[in-house]
């Protein structure tokens, strides 16, 4: 007990140490140039045509993965052995109940933000921006949740998922209201900071556990490429395809992921 207290208080400490850097820090505007993409075409009518179908991929592992959680045999009942017995599987996704929302959570801000990222790259402005972030917030928070309640304890899903939604919500509001930053950009990285921490620290409770570091990849490879210079010279190179519609289909990708683990995964 001793030791998972000292692990579980090292998380705590970065945390704190991590946020509170970042809160020292002067406030950080958004760019005046973020909203001017690389692709700017217009095809069948639809303005920056590429950018915003280029987010159909978020709607269909969104809506896959809520149907999935929702048809799948989700809980371990002890005394029965599998949670639902009309369910076509008899092998249970989670656990602990409390390890499902989060998960539930995760695919309902991808799903959305395909929809705000859809408005928002049809006429770019900050106004529209706020709804591409919110869902966005929505998947990282719960992404978080999901790996602490699945590597510390069950129970994280059920105490924390409901605070760091609203963390989230509240950074994106944050920044529109006062043009920060700093709140936002802790709930967009830090999640890649400590999620590598809390898998080598604590066991795992399924198989699969390597399949974290494919998603958190995959993140890494979305914000490299939307990076202006990378937009635009990706752009530029064969004048097909952007940094930033790259950007859209890697992130698809590592949603897609999480939704690959956990329907190969077992409990250990």
């Amino acid at each position: 007990m001793g030791e998972l207290t000292n692990r579980v208080l090292f998380l705590v400490a970065f945390a704190v140490a991590a946020v509170g850097g970042v809160l020292f820090l002067a406030p950080i505007p958004q760019p005046v140039h973020y909203h001017d993409f690389a692709d700017q075409r217009t095809l069948l009518g639809v303005p920056h045509a590429l950018n915003v179908l280029s987010n159909v991929p978020f709607l269909l592992v969104g809506v896959w993965g809520c149907a999935f959680l929702l048809w799948r045999n989700p809980f371990l009942d002890s005394k029965k052995g599998v949670g639902n017995s009309e369910c076509k599987s008899s092998r249970p996704l989670f656990l602990n109940r409390a390890e499902w929302w989060p998960y539930f959570v995760l695919f309902i801000g991808v799903g959305l933000t395909a929809l705000g990222s859809a408005y928002y790259h049809l006429d770019p402005n900050n106004e529209r921006l706020v709804w591409d972030r919110l869902p966005m917030a929505l998947a990282f928070v719960s992404f978080y949740t999901a790996i602490l309640a699945e590597r510390v304890h069950p129970r994280v899903g059920v105490w924390l998922l409901g605070p760091l939604v609203l963390l989230g919500v509240g950074s994106v509001v944050n920044w529109h209201q006062t043009d920060d930053l700093r709140m936002y950009l802790v709930v967009q990285f830090f999640p890649i900071l400590e999620i590598p921490l809390v898998v080598l620290l604590f066991p795992a409770r399924y198989t699969r556990g390597s399949d974290v570091y494919a998603v958190l990849g995959w993140y890494v490879v979305a914000k490299l490429v939307e990076l202006t210079a990378l937009d635009r010279g990706l752009f530029e190179l064969g004048g097909v395809v952007s940094g930033h519609t790259i950007k859209h289909l890697a992130s698809a990708v590592g949603a897609y992921w999480i939704l690959r683990m956990l329907m190969l995964r077992q409990p250990v």
